[in-house]
């Protein structure tokens, strides 16, 4: 079961990620918010592609849905934290940070 504070950790564990306010939540963001975290620390909503979207809430149904409005339709996606493990955490923070990026940065961190 992941938690608030591991996907605070983790977030900001990635390469160039700040935390700020946002609304009623906390935004993770590096040229742009990749994750943002509900207040109650309960849910996150993670900025995927839509075909990356639909693959996580195809796979893993019980954690992941699409945000119900049209960011959703642009592949914001809630997922229950308390659905996933900490490597499902990590993946999904991983795979929306690489959106958040400039790609000279995604390419220098993979090569690692």
């Amino acid at each position: 079961m992941a938690t608030a504070q591991e996907l605070r950790r983790m977030a900001l564990a990635l390469e160039g990620t700040t935390e700020a306010p946002h609304f009623d939540r906390a935004a993770f963001k590096v040229a742009r918010i990749y994750v943002t975290l509900a207040a109650d620390g309960r849910t996150a909503n993670f900025k995927f592609t839509p075909d990356e979207q639909e693959f996580k809430c195809m796979m893993a149904p019980e954690a992941f849905a699409p945000v119900p409005n049209a960011w959703g339709k642009q592949g914001w996606t809630t997922a229950t934290l308390s659905k996933l493990n900490a490597a499902g955490l990590k993946i999904a923070l991983e795979t929306a940070w690489a959106h958040a990026v400039p790609k000279k940065t995604v390419k220098k961190t993979k090569r690692r």
